[in-house]
């Protein structure tokens, strides 16, 4: 099997999610695309007529982000119309998947030279968007899927996990965003977006709020419990009667809200895979190599609990040991995710999202995971270590991981 190498990464920063408010909002999700992969040309004299595949990652495929945003990025960017492009959609994990299929491709031998990536505006207002399942009741039956914040708020109470602890991580989150954010941490892979007439948008994350602390947190309403019975349509079963018919005596305790749950924002990121060969040939230098990469299943009831099981498979597969990886990202999609990580592999809790995560940082969802693997790399360059493993939860009950391990 083939290598592949990364070569670069880089992402925008990260506009509050709402129209109208933020930063972002006002723009084509296309061009959000083709920032970082005009950056990637310019910064690597690539030449992108040998761009073998671009693998996008949106997970809300409809309005401005319909129509296939991979190919239609590329074409945005300016790439040479040679370079294929496609969209998936894995939920959260969908930039996760993107790498790992880009990775794939270049191990196998059949690609040598592909881009994954992602974005995602969540302030394009989703109408019409059906709840998880679609609306198939024989699915539904056979497997109840609720709003994945009443999941959280499950798990939570599942695992005895009070609320608390939820807001310390919470607030945690955001006191390391702003030491890497005022330390330059990001400087690296960050892209400053510029609108058509060439006057700046957005340079700087723009959802973090470092005054937070657990004591502020504590202040607020939970956000899920009036939602736990809401019903899409009159016959509808509410979302805490789904978890009943997996849990039927779980008295749910609410414990999520804006605070400790990921911020809603828009973003995009992408990464450079090539090939030794391709590297070697282009003078292109390379930045780490792909270990392994992995997917995992999960209860799709609960629906968030899958990184556990893919961080156990992915380690096995690459025959290494949680001791072996320097540092984890788990992304904070809620901050139960995070602490049940972290409690049931019993880890270094320094070696965990060390630069802040979703909460403070916010979670453009199909774009997330290739920012969180550029994130670790530039992470392990800075602290001179080798090994990072990269994993989250997406909706259906999955999580897509992946080690990589820096040259």
């Amino acid at each position: 099997m083939s290598d592949a190498f990364i070569i670069d990464a880089c992402r925008t920063p990260r506009g509050i999610g709402k129209a109208g408010k933020g930063a972002l909002a006002h723009l084509h999700p296309q061009h959000l695309g083709s920032t970082v992969l005009g950056a990637l040309r310019d910064r690597n004299g690539l030449e992108t007529a040998d761009v073998d595949d671009i693998v996008w990652g949106t997970s809300s495929q409809v309005q401005e982000q319909s129509g296939d945003l991979g190919r239609m990025t590329a074409l945005d960017a300016g790439y040479d119309i040679k370079a294929s492009g496609m969209t998936l959609d894995r939920f959260c994990g969908s930039g996760i998947t993107s790498a790992n299929i880009a990775a794939n491709a270049v191990m196998s031998g059949m690609e040598d030279l592909v881009i994954a990536g992602g974005t995602e505006m969540m302030s394009i207002p989703k109408k019409g968007l059906l709840p998880m399942g679609a609306n198939n009741m024989h699915l539904q039956e056979l497997h109840p899927q609720p709003h994945q914040g009443v999941c959280a708020d499950a798990i939570a109470t599942l695992e005895g996990i009070p609320r608390s602890a939820l807001d310390e991580l919470g607030a945690e989150s955001q006191r390391r965003a702003e030491i890497a954010i005022k330390g330059g941490h990001f400087d690296k892979s960050l892209i400053p977006v510029h609108n058509l007439d060439g006057s700046l948008a957005l340079d700087r994350e723009e959802f973090p709020r470092p005054n937070t602390t657990a004591e502020s947190l504590s202040q607020l309403r939970p956000s899920f419990e009036q939602l736990a019975d809401y019903r899409h349509t009159e016959d509808a079963l509410t979302f805490r009667e789904l978890v009943a018919k997996k849990y039927p005596d779980l008295k749910i305790e609410h414990v999520h809200h804006a605070g400790n749950s990921s911020g809603v924002v828009d973003g995009s990121a992408a990464i450079l895979f090539a090939s030794e060969a391709y590297a070697k040939s282009h003078d292109l230098k390379p930045r780490a190599r792909v270990i392994a990469t992995a997917n995992m299943g999960d209860c799709p009831t609960l629906m968030l609990n899958a990184p556990v099981a893919a961080a156990q498979k992915i380690l096995k597969r690459a025959g290494m040991e949680l001791s072996d990886i320097d540092l984890f990202e788990v992304n904070e999609a809620f901050a139960v995710v995070s602490e049940k990580f972290q409690r049931d592999l019993n880890l270094d809790r320094d070696r965990v999202n060390v630069n802040g995560g979703a909460m403070a940082l916010g979670h453009p969802i199909g774009a997330t995971g290739s920012i969180l693997i550029g994130t670790v790399l530039d992470e392990l360059e800075r602290r001179n270590k080798t090994t990072g493993l990269i994993t989250m939860c997406a909706g259906g009950g999955m999580a897509p991981a992946i080690i990589i391990e820096r040259i």
